[in-house]
């Protein structure tokens, strides 16, 4: 008898009686008409099955013959008994829709270039990292991360980023949006109710917040960034280095003035470090943190630089806040990053891969921001948040095309891309806009990208005006 047979698990919807031949025949029954059990499928062997449900392998084999004589199976001698053709009267039919329609070409904001990932590299270093890991690595996870990971981020961040943190100061996390989760955990630990946010911002992250229950109070952006002045709740996050969707910094004085309301009055800042790595016009714009370290926490990901199926993002935490955050980790679950890859990922940045791949893939983009740039008139459509990141923005005037008019007008030429109404907290009265995402496509896909973005502004020069 064959292994593969013999060791088939079924989980059947079976209650132990007195009549184990007739509830189990039923059980049967019912899982094969419901389809759990579709044509040809393999059962266990008389022995095995026998041995799970804890009846005599006699029962079991009595019936399997009562079921083939009803049709319902197919045995023969020296094969896996199998469940015969032509049993599905009951099974309620299905409804084939249509597939859908996806666009072939992308320019969808919040995404890198994944076909970039450095693959040898990557492969190189798990090599490594699971050929001299010691046993007790792979052990249960610290919450807060891999210590080999701690340490090497934080000497990573601060000759990068500018940022000011020890080892122990730094807790990984499986993305931003587990990161952000847990930073929600200790506002409301601190009875915090009401948060500050950019508006506009990205939903996604207003959706997390609002979901704990936080009030969000939206703080408008101009061509100096976030109006720190108009920050009127006891928390806020913040996006310095490239705000999204319209791609402003903050500027110095601002920068000045919100680390002073976090040491002067307590205001808790988050700083999430959007696109930090992807600077065009001059060197990356230093951390907010490093002035005021003691006050303000950081965050950065790996989704842009690597790929954001890592789900690998940090935190830079005062010493103050530490405890509070080790206090709230278990109301997060096991929600790790894999250690294998906070391994991985210690390893490159150890040995300049990491350097090396940000370096080549910020040469990559900005090439392609040029290419967007030299495809849009500015006369027309002037693009905003240009000097850095992934994104930039590109505003209609008023009257201009509304987002059905958009996506109709990108659907056309299939593509994708975002839109600016969404990201604002009330879009009434806001305008309306594209935010192109230059850094999603693969290489050879840009091109065409490219020409499809050029073919729908096109079309939006006739699209019916906003009234």
């Amino acid at each position: 008898m064959p292994e593969s047979w013999a060791s088939v698990d079924l989980h059947l919807d079976w209650t132990p009686t007195r009549r184990p031949a007739q509830t189990l025949g039923d059980a049967l029954r019912a899982a094969i008409r419901a389809g759990q059990l579709p044509p040809g499928t393999a059962l266990p062997s008389t022995r095995a099955l026998a041995g799970d449900l804890g009846v005599a392998r006699g029962t079991v084999s009595s019936v399997y013959a009562d079921l083939a004589a009803e049709g319902y199976l197919w045995i023969r001698h020296g094969a896996p008994t199998r469940v015969a053709a032509g049993v599905f009267a009951h099974v309620p039919t299905r409804v084939r829709r249509p597939p859908p329609v996806n666009p072939r070409w992308t320019l969808s904001p919040g995404q890198p270039d994944v076909s970039a990932f450095p693959r040898a590299a990557w492969a190189a270093a798990t090599r490594r990292v699971v050929t001299n890991a010691p046993a007790e690595a792979l052990g249960y996870a610290d919450p807060f991360g891999h210590p080999a990971l701690r340490a090497a981020l934080a000497g990573y961040l601060r000759r990068a980023r500018g940022v000011l943190a020890t080892p122990q100061q730094v807790i990984v996390g499986a993305g931003f949006a587990h990161l952000l989760a847990w930073w929600v955990r200790v506002v409301r630990g601190r009875g915090i109710a009401d948060v500050s946010v950019e508006d506009p911002s990205l939903p996604a992250l207003r959706a997390i917040m609002a979901a704990s229950g936080l009030r969000l109070r939206g703080v408008e952006i101009d061509g100096d960034g976030l109006r720190v002045h108009d920050v009127d709740a006891p928390a806020v996050v913040a996006t310095p280095a490239h705000q999204y969707p319209l791609g402003v910094t903050l500027q110095p004085a601002r920068r000045g003035e919100l680390a002073r309301r976090a040491v002067e009055s307590g205001l808790l800042v988050l700083e999430d470090d959007y696109d930090g790595e992807f600077r065009f016009d001059r060197r990356p714009v230093g951390a907010l943190q490093a002035l005021a370290p003691d006050h303000i926490i950081y965050a950065g990901t790996t989704s842009k630089t690597l790929a954001p199926g890592l789900r690998l993002g940090w935190l830079v935490v005062p010493r103050r806040l530490a405890g509070e955050f080790g206090e709230t980790a278990p109301a997060l679950g096991d929600r790790h990053a894999l250690v294998i890859d906070q391994l991985v990922l210690a390893d490159l940045i150890e040995t300049g891969a990491y350097d090396r791949h940000i370096r080549r893939v910020r040469a990559a983009y900005r090439r392609r921001r040029d290419r967007v740039l030299a495809a849009v008139d500015p006369a027309v459509l002037p693009p905003a948040g240009i000097a850095a990141g992934l994104h930039l923005a590109l505003r209609f005037p008023p009257g201009g095309p509304g987002d059905a008019a958009i996506l109709e007008a990108a659907r056309r030429h299939s593509l994708e891309i975002g839109l600016l109404g969404p990201t604002w907290m009330d879009p009434a009265g806001r305008p309306n806009g594209i935010v192109v995402g230059f850094g999603a496509p693969a290489e050879h896909a840009f091109g065409p990208a490219l020409a499809a973005l050029r073919a729908t502004l096109a079309d939006l020069r006739d699209a019916p005006r906003v009234t």
